[in-house]
């Protein structure tokens, strides 16, 4: 078959699922715009991809789901994008998010909520719930996402497919719309390890336009038929398990039965910090916000409200165009930077990360991986939590202190709970051992230790 034919083919399928899917995950297809006739060779080759509407594709809306941005178009690409295209990879779409990926449920959006596929009452989690909802559903072979406190594996493990959240400055982030620019990662999603593994390799690395990127070498794995279990694993305590759903606690046991019986070291250890991970995370995170979304006044770009007074049309056009969870982490993220409250608050807040990163380091002289619940409960109805922010912002419990610690972590699917609904898992290495991650993944896929039917 002339392979243009086979990719014709391929995204008549996209098309098709696009147009019956019913958990709002996609909000705009390119599939016009792809040029058929032009030759794919590399890693990604003829692979389709879903891009999180907060990342920058050359003259495309770039919305970031928000009523500020709603009309405006992306002048250039990210940098992942032009890796993408360069490795033969196929943009098919962009999907829904939390606006400015602030959520956790993917609900804050002016798409309206995007649901999830195993049960349409359901989240999907967020705030990368679209391109979770839509890889779970098959339209598209592999989604790029981004994760500042969890919002590419929480959703990853509402909807039963793998989610990787690399180590900060692993992927650059030029062409992310930024949230919290200390925090924030691009991250990966698919069905499959080895997509992800491939979509991995072709997207990081240095570069020059984003100044906090690494020179780190690629996976040292040449495939992932060399994988190997892990000689350590770091598991948590039952103090920490019996607070959680009793059947992601269940799979959890499971996973640490399998790797005791196949001769891995387990060490019981202590989450550093953890019940102070939250409030310094949630600190940082809006102070960050604040600073980063004083660019969308309506004057440089994005939509402008009708005023002759300049103060007024700040006013108006931020008023009208930020949903009411922004601006809630506008106004928190000011105030805590704010004269007389920036020692008590934001300073304390980065003495705390600092300790977090410090005694996750000290933790990996002693484990090769961690392993810990990606959520502490099952995906939560709609319209659930959005009433009490502090609820919302606790479901991120177990996933905020790997972006504290800019460490990496791969959500795995790992089986189901007793009503169908996914269920997942972090595997967690040190700063640049994603390496090992992939290959404790691919070994737990090829044996398939969780009930996956």
């Amino acid at each position: 078959m002339n392979p243009s034919n086979s990719l014709e083919q391929k995204l008549l399928g996209v098309k098709e699922k696009i147009s019956v899917s019913k958990t709002n995950s996609v909000v705009r297809n390119r599939i016009k715009s792809i040029d058929l006739k032009k030759p794919r060779t590399g890693l990604l080759k003829n692979k389709t991809f879903l891009i999180k509407d907060n990342i920058a594709i050359k003259d495309e809306y770039l919305t970031c789901a928000s009523n500020i941005l709603q009309n405006y178009k992306s002048p250039f690409n990210a940098t992942v994008i032009e890796r993408i295209n360069d490795e033969g990879g196929v943009i098919v779409g962009q999907t829904n998010c939390d606006e400015f990926a602030m959520g956790s449920s993917s609900e804050f959006s002016i798409y309206g909520s995007v649901k999830n596929p195993f049960n349409l009452s359901l989240v999907a989690g967020g705030s990368s719930g679209g391109s979770a909802a839509a890889i779970a559903e098959g339209i598209s072979d592999i989604a790029l996402g981004s994760d500042t406190g969890g919002s590419v594996r929480q959703p990853a493990a509402f909807c039963g497919i793998y989610g990787l959240k690399p180590s900060y400055g692993r992927v650059s982030r030029y062409g992310l719309v930024a949230h919290a620019s200390s925090f924030d990662t691009i991250g990966i999603m698919s069905k499959s390890i080895k997509d992800v593994y491939s979509t991995f390799c072709a997207i990081s690395g240095k570069d020059i336009k984003d100044s906090t990127s690494y020179d780190a070498d690629k996976p040292s794995i040449s495939n992932l038929e060399d994988s190997r279990l892990p000689k350590s694993i770091g598991i948590i305590n039952d103090n920490i398990l019996n607070q959680i759903n009793v059947e992601i606690a269940e799979k959890y046991r499971l996973l640490v039965d399998y790797l005791k019986l196949k001769k891995v070291q387990i060490i019981e250890i202590d989450l550093p910090y953890f019940e102070h991970c939250i409030a310094a995370y949630y600190v940082l995170t809006m102070a960050e916000a604040s600073s980063n979304l004083s660019r969308f006044d309506g004057v440089r770009y994005g939509n402008r409200a009708n005023n002759e007074n300049l103060s007024d049309l700040y006013i108006k056009t931020r008023s009208d165009g930020f949903s009411d969870e922004v601006k809630r982490r506008i106004m928190t993220g000011t105030y805590v930077l704010s004269s007389g409250y920036y020692d008590a608050y934001f300073s304390k807040a980065l003495k705390v990360r600092r300790l977090i990163k410090n005694s996750y380091s000290d933790l990996f002289n002693k484990c090769e991986n961690l392993l810990i619940p990606t959520t502490p409960e099952l995906p939560f109805k709609l319209k659930n939590n959005l009433e009490d922010p502090l609820k919302m912002y606790l479901s991120d419990i177990f996933t905020v202190p790997i972006n504290l610690a800019g460490i990496a972590a791969l959500n795995i699917p790992a089986g189901f709970s007793s009503s169908n609904l996914p269920i997942g898992i972090q595997l967690v290495s040190n700063s640049f051992k994603e390496e090992t991650l992939f290959s404790l993944a691919h070994i737990l896929s090829e044996e398939e230790i969780f009930d996956t039917n």
